[in-house]
């Protein structure tokens, strides 16, 4: 007689095989984009995104599978009429025939696209204002509530429930009301088993931060430069924004003359002018002196130039540099320099001799990264 029913178990993994492939990709996409940083902060598309929600990135180090020759033994045989040998690639057509291009394979990008809180999350991972320390003003405290005991007496809002539950088990345990049936015992609460939590309102010192941000925007910042400079600047103000609520950005412009600008005239500013860097320096300690006192603020200023700065400011620059550097936790120098040599300006800024001065060069698009490492990856000596 056939069954009348038929008792099997399906291999449910074998349903999620397709999440799991999912899941898979994601973790790939992931990694390849903790190895491709340098290259994913300086895309153009992310910084002319506007900070949107969603961006697509390149990304390369996802490899595509690829048809090999492996077997030495095949070399003879069977082997086509074409120019193949073991160990080509025979998914793509041979390189290096026509106007004597060159031979090696070039390298596949892929684009993804990526949440771009996803995406800082990865490049601010170890990023950090240094130095920060809290600092006491009578107008820029909080309140924060302190639980400091416990009592019998008090509001309903703010009774302790975890203590309340155990004052009933003492009480029923003293009573010995526990029976051999009933191994946990009934929460049976009496007014005696209450428990409130009193608290107390502390003042605690804030935190607060001012970053000066001075770029330098004369004739001579070019296309590159210009787009270097605002790169660091639009991660700079992304990270100062997600890590720290209590912060406030100062946007400084300078050709000759400084002035302080608005954060959308700072990132849409054209170039023009001469340069006088010392100019911006001399504003950046005005601020300070006028509205935010060393003794209450943690200051921070960073200025990005070329470092192609009018000969007979520069002794100016340098002494207003030094005196920006004793009013800050930490103050950066960033040079945009294509070329590779030094500028007179550098030369300057490295005679401030403070170990809460920085300096970098960028020469190229992955010197970005870079850079906010070096400024917000530095242990400061306290």
């Amino acid at each position: 007689m056939e069954p009348l029913f038929t008792i099997s178990r399906d291999d449910w993994s074998l349903h999620r095989k397709g999440h799991l492939d999912q899941e898979r990709h994601k973790q790939k996409v992931k990694e390849a984009i903790k190895k491709n940083l340098a290259d994913i902060v300086s895309e153009e598309s992310i910084i002319m995104s506007g900070g949107k929600d969603i961006i697509k990135v390149p990304i390369r180090s996802i490899k595509q599978f690829k048809f090999r020759f492996n077997d030495k033994d095949q070399e003879q045989v069977g082997q086509g009429s074409g120019d193949s040998s073991v160990g080509d690639i025979i998914d793509k057509a041979k390189k290096g025939q026509v106007d004597q291009a060159g031979e090696a394979p070039g390298e596949d990008y892929y684009e993804t696209e990526i949440n771009i809180d996803e995406l800082a999350e990865l490049i601010f991972a170890d990023l950090h204002l240094p130095n920060l320390k809290p600092k006491q003003h009578n107008e820029l405290t909080d309140k924060e509530v302190e639980f400091n005991d416990i009592r019998k007496k008090g509001i309903m809002s703010n009774i302790d429930k975890k203590r309340t539950i155990i004052e009933s088990f003492k009480r029923q345990a003293r009573g010995n009301v526990f029976t051999a049936q009933s191994s946990v015992p009934e929460i049976n609460i009496t007014p005696d088993d209450l428990r409130f939590k009193t608290w107390d309102m502390k003042e605690k010192p804030i935190t607060n931060a001012i970053v000066l941000a001075m770029m330098d925007t004369s004739a001579s910042m070019g296309t590159f430069e210009k787009y270097i400079a605002r790169s660091f600047y639009f991660w700079m103000v992304r990270f100062l924004r997600s890590k720290y609520q209590q912060v406030e950005i100062l946007f400084l412009a300078h050709d000759a003359e400084a002035k302080e600008v608005t954060e959308e005239q700072f990132f849409q500013k054209g170039e023009s002018g001469g340069t006088k860097c010392s100019s911006v320096y001399r504003l950046a300690n005005e601020i300070i002196d006028e509205r935010y006192s060393p003794e209450f603020y943690n200051n921070y200023a960073f200025h990005f130039s070329d470092g192609d700065n009018w000969p007979s400011d520069n002794h100016l620059t340098i002494k207003y540099a030094t005196e920006l550097v004793g009013k800050c936790s930490m103050t950066g120098y960033g040079e945009i320099n294509p070329r590779g040599s030094v500028s007179t300006l550098m030369e300057v800024v490295k005679e401030v001799k403070d170990p809460a001065f920085i300096t970098c060069t960028i020469r190229e698009k992955e010197d970005v990264y870079s850079a906010l490492k070096t400024f917000f990856g530095t242990q400061l000596p306290q």
